[in-house]
């Protein structure tokens, strides 16, 4: 049996043992006290450089908390960087590339528009022309065809970069994941991890729960279900000193839609026959309620 279970078999039989009078005698549910625990890994793998957390003290959601070492991380962004720069370095420069052949062309249009003049004027025959015009066409291709080639190349390389950049992404990420940030505003619980313990994905670091705000789980009879509704405040007691409460004002937050046996262990006809339904309070915490703290509920 694992401690979960215990803990509710115990909050049963204490609703049926102050539903039979004592101590709690007059309550309508009796319950303990619990919180939404968060226990937060590591994500990343190294030595744990520094450490926050300590156990009762209360941090911000986003807080960074820890740092594992980076060193490694580090070192292989700096080498897929330098391998992304070394493809780049490769990728010719298609300005001063083609601005040889561009000139070529250039002076070979100028001297076409001269010889047109010319052929007007009989000075030249039209095979100078049709020459010249050859000549420029010449030209026009071998600038289109290195040009295209140089687009082909630089196209190329641009691909070969794209898994380096893919890797850096998740080295990045992964450095984003050596600094420990806290998910949740709350109070730490339990710290599993001191400073300078190696750590991997997945390692527990510590729990914590907001305790601002905790539920009470009780439990009640089939015949109280119609008495009450989710959104409904009800008055939640716990012991402060010898035959005195102290009151807060709690709202039933869930209502369990199955009954349970009561006990479950219990298998006996007659014991079957006791059904429970569990319902959840939710109660402001001014600091004096705690987990596992036994609590009594009022209807009215």
């Amino acid at each position: 049996m694992n401690i979960i279970h215990t803990a509710r078999y115990a909050t049963i039989i204490a609703f049926f043992l102050i539903s039979c009078g004592g101590p709690g005698d007059g309550a309508d549910a009796t319950g303990t006290f619990e919180a939404d625990e968060v226990i937060v890994s590591a994500e990343g793998s190294g030595r744990l450089l520094s450490v926050k957390i300590k156990e009762g003290q209360s941090y911000k959601a986003g807080e960074v908390v820890g740092i594992i070492d980076t060193t490694q991380l580090y070192l292989r962004r700096r080498q897929t960087q330098y391998s992304i720069q070394s493809v780049l370095a490769r990728m010719p420069d298609m300005r001063v590339q083609l601005a040889t052949i561009e000139e070529q062309l250039k002076v070979a249009r100028k001297e076409k528009a001269r010889v047109e003049n010319l052929l007007k004027s009989g000075a030249v025959s039209q095979k100078q022309m049709d020459d010249m015009t050859s000549q420029v066409d010449v030209l026009q291709r071998q600038y289109d065809a290195l040009q295209s080639s140089l687009q082909t190349t630089n196209r190329t390389l641009q691909s070969e970069t794209l898994p380096l950049k893919a890797q850096l992404a998740q080295i990045e990420d992964q450095l984003a994941k050596s600094r420990v940030t806290n998910p949740v505003d709350g109070t730490v619980l339990v710290q599993y991890t001191l400073e300078n313990e190696v750590v991997n994905p997945g390692k527990a670091l510590y729990k914590i729960a907001n305790l601002a705000n905790v539920t009470l789980r009780a439990y009640v009879s089939g015949g109280q279900l119609s008495t009450i509704k989710l959104g409904q405040s009800v008055t939640v007691r716990v012991d402060s000193g010898t035959d005195t409460y102290k009151n807060y004002t709690g709202t039933i937050s869930w209502i369990a839609d199955k009954a349970e046996f009561t006990p479950k262990t219990i298998q006996t006809k007659d014991e079957r026959a006791n059904l429970v339904y569990a319902i959840k309070i939710s109660v402001p915490n001014d600091g004096l309620l705690k987990l596992g703290m036994y609590g009594e509920v009022l209807f009215k």
